[in-house]
């Protein structure tokens, strides 16, 4: 009896130890934890001083991942020790001064100064309340620190404390009390009746109280009269909120910012249905386009004139200049002209000098249509233009302030140096704030995409993708003469951390079917050859996901109908199925691009793509207007319709299809998520006849259900630009659906509201359609999590395209 036992189970002990391979894909398998791929490095950091790089990797494949490390001289990745990762809590917090022999850092509340050289560490502060937000200024004599709402200075030489600004809330309280973790004792308004007949009562019957209030009382009139020095300038807050509490390098400007928030925002829920209690739970969400908005103020209080300035926006060009769009609202349009009125903006932030004699405002319209840099004249209080860019769509692009936010910065004191898309594309510039004479470095169709300014100021460390749309390499740009030098070579992606020291890359290197691996490469000299990099990772792809010879999609260009060349990523089935049917995916956006040659954070569409193109059907996946990388025109192309331009591209992309492979018109499908959704969704309503089968996932159906900040840059505001948003919600076209519909959406989706699926649904139902289908999902968000949800959309949407496009 045991040797039948035993066979048995040392059969299964040696195939255990057999790596599994994909012989051929399935969405179960596809849909897996993404553990079984294997695991790529991300989020790489340098230490302080640059000996050694960080990054998150899980070659173990645990629950998550963990802090690797590795060294110029020992390029083999060690995970960090728990006392090591707790030491690196404050790494990213460092601020030097601007010669770097000394630096700062925010820790545990309190505030510490080392000295580089020799590591010797002092601590400024030790008290119970957090300290934080540690800058030199004062020219760099003193550190200056936030504690409650104020601001400190400690003098390096005398080790004194000195408070700088003494702001108070709405009652005369300090803006904040209270220890760490803690909140304010509560504080009283005015003494009402009540109260104050007690207070009476008691000193006209205990001696002894009226005779201490009359001791208190005379040595507080004795300690007024005594000569001293002048008061700190009190700065209430009323009913606002205290932002962005800086001070200037000098130590002669603070400038702060008081927002009032908006009242009658009325903000939505999302419930959560499955829960641990058994209970419907109520998810606070956000508010919907065009709610009201707070309002901030912006003001910079000299100290050396007690004089506190608000920056006004009258002195701004073009303040008052309307938008386009309002041509469409003739009745609108005449009653803004009988009353101009300077529009709302907002103070991004303010950048000063290196020694605090210049400093640059960058202010942004509320209706997303200008953003100014304007010079602070420190003398008067006054702005004076640098630079506008007016967009009548909405500013955006690399660098501009819109998605991906901005960076800007001084080079010295009178050269600043920022980006501009006015040439339609986003460019490196720099502007002489004494003449005012703007100098372009770099030029041409293409986007410069990160920007650092090198230690010495001679150079700019710029990412862009000048090569090709879908590539993005790294360069160092010499700021005398323009010239530009190319430090990646590798065909992909070549995201890039530079060391403090600047004699290293750390390089996150992917290509379109090999995801992202780590490489360290030597930053040379100006003007020397580079070095090849080093391959420090090895995980990014297990033996199971290696066994599978995965596509390297083709990306290519067609010719859309106004004459534009669209960058698409093309999958071509070895064996076509005899009805050539073919699918687009459509990516989401935000600002996004996925027809590049690099791993697409879309893998497991990308899979799945792999997995339809072995299963007979053609698959495009393009970068419609709205995607990124194409510069301004491109990205603004869905300005006030979407569902125009960018559903045109993909109907476009069909009769390529159709022309240079032969697909069959009548069998072509579409699918993706989020924007992807929308798409998808415009695309079965409006061009019915072009697509018949499309999965919409936690798709927008109506886009005065979305946010504010992405909708209003877009189709502005719902009462002030209706048209726009007539033409660009799917749901006012339902009525339009002939083919087979699946939506999917996430039903704890705090992102888009499952409340989107559910209207089109209601309205579906009372249009009498009857070939589509709603599945939702109780614990899903608008990114699923779980690996059963993956899988059990996927196998639907596998489903509909095998019985619609390969049957019909």
């Amino acid at each position: 009896m045991r040797k039948y036992i035993l066979l048995p189970l040392l059969f299964f002990v040696s195939l255990s130890g057999i790596s599994q391979s994909l012989d051929k894909l399935t969405v179960e398998k596809i849909m897996r934890d993404p553990k079984w791929m294997g695991t790529s490095p991300s989020g790489t950091f340098w230490s302080n001083d640059g000996s050694t790089l960080y990054f998150l990797w899980n070659p173990e494949k645990a629950i998550s991942d963990s802090i690797y490390y590795i060294t110029p001289t020992d390029k083999t990745p060690v995970k960090a020790t728990v006392a090591r990762k707790q030491a690196l809590n404050t790494q990213s917090g460092y601020i030097y001064n601007i010669s770097r022999t000394h630096y700062l850092v925010a820790k545990d509340g309190d505030i510490f100064y080392t000295e580089v050289k020799t590591g010797k560490t002092k601590r400024i502060t030790q008290t119970v309340d957090t300290e934080s937000n540690p800058q030199f200024s004062f020219n760099e004599t003193k550190i200056v620190y936030n504690r409650s709402q104020n601001l400190y200075a400690w003098d390096i030489a005398t080790g004194e404390t000195m408070q700088l600004t003494n702001i108070k809330s709405s009652d005369g309280a300090p803006a904040a009390t209270g220890p760490r973790g803690g909140g304010a004792p509560p504080t009283g308004g005015g003494t009402n009746p009540q109260e104050q007949w007690l207070k009476n009562d008691q000193l006209n019957y205990f001696q002894v109280l009226k005779e201490r209030k009359q001791k208190k009382e005379a040595a507080d009139a004795y300690t007024k009269s005594l000569p001293k020095d002048k008061e700190l300038r009190s700065i209430s807050l009323d009913d606002k909120t205290l932002q962005g509490l800086t001070i200037s390098p000098d130590g002669r400007f603070i400038n702060y910012r008081l927002t009032k928030q908006a009242t009658g925002a009325k903000t939505t829920i999302v419930p959560s249905f499955v829960t641990e209690t058994g209970f419907t739970t109520d998810i606070p969400a956000r508010t919907k386009v065009g709610a009201p908005a707070g309002t901030s103020e912006y003001y910079c209080y000299d100290r050396q004139r007690d004089t506190i300035f608000s920056i006004k926006p009258d002195s701004i060009p073009g303040i008052q200049d309307l938008p386009d769009y309002v041509k469409d609202y003739p009745k609108q349009l005449e009653e803004k002209k009988k009353k101009p009125a300077n529009r709302a903006v907002q103070v991004l932030s303010i950048n000063w000098s290196p020694k605090g004699t210049n400093a640059v405002l960058d202010i942004r319209s509320a209706d997303n249509k200008d953003r100014w840099l304007m010079l602070f004249d420190t003398a008067t209080g006054k702005i004076r233009q640098l630079d506008r860019q007016r967009d009548e769509a909405w500013i955006g692009g690399p660098g501009t302030g819109g998605f991906g936010s901005g960076n800007t910065g001084w080079i010295d004191e009178q050269q600043f140096w920022f980006r501009s898309e006015a040439t339609g594309y986003s460019h490196l510039y720099v502007v002489n704030t004494v003449t005012g004479e703007k100098k372009a470095l770099t030029s041409g169709n293409y986007e410069v995409q990160q920007v650092q300014l090198s230690l010495d100021k001679k150079y700019f460390y710029i990412s862009t993708n000048e090569v090709h749309p879908g590539e993005q390499h790294f360069y160092r740009l010499s700021i005398a003469d323009g010239k530009k030098e190319k430090l990646t070579g590798m065909t992909g992606a070549s995201q890039v951390t530079l060391s403090p020291d600047e004699k290293y890359l750390a390089i996150l290197h992917s290509y379109s079917n090999k995801p992202w691996e780590l490489y360290l490469q030597e930053n040379t000299a100006p003007g020397k050859a580079t070095k090849a990099p080093v391959q420090i990772t090895d995980k990014a792809q297990s033996e199971e996901f290696k066994s599978y010879t995965w596509k390297d999609p083709e990306v290519i260009t067609f010719t859309a109908r106004d004459g534009a060349q669209v960058y698409a990523r093309l999958y071509k089935p070895a064996n076509p199925h005899p009805n050539k049917p073919a699918v687009l995916f459509v990516h989401g956006a935000g600002y996004l691009q996925n027809a590049h040659k690099w791993w697409s954070s879309y893998f497991r569409e990308y899979m799945f793509n792999n997995m339809l193109a072995d299963n007979g059907y053609y698959v495009m996946d393009i970068d419609y207007r709205g995607s990124a990388g194409y510069g301004r025109d491109w990205r603004t192309g869905i300005y006030r319709h979407m569902g125009g331009k960018d559903l045109s591209d993909h109907t476009d992309a069909v009769s390529y299809l159709v022309k240079t492979f032969g697909v069959n018109p009548k069998h072509v499908g579409l699918y993706g998520g989020s924007y992807g959704g929308f798409i998808t969704l415009m695309g079965m309503f409006t061009e019915p006849d072009v697509f018949a089968a499309g999965a919409a996932l936690r798709p927008v159906t109506d886009w005065a259900n979305y946010n504010h900040g992405y909708t209003s840059n877009i189709l502005n505001e719902p009462f002030t630009d209706s048209i726009a948003y007539r033409k660009s919600s799917p749901y006012y076209f339902a009525e339009g659906l002939k083919g087979n519909l699946l939506i999917c959406h996430g039903m704890v989706d705090v992102n888009v509201h499952f409340q989107d699926a559910v209207k089109l649904a209601q309205r579906l139902i009372e249009l009498g359609k009857d070939n589509w289908e709603l599945a939702g999902y109780p614990m899903e968000d608008h990114g699923f999590v779980e690996p059963s949800s993956w899988t059990d959309e996927y196998k639907r949407i596998f489903k509909l395209f095998e019985t619609v496009l390969k049957n019909r």
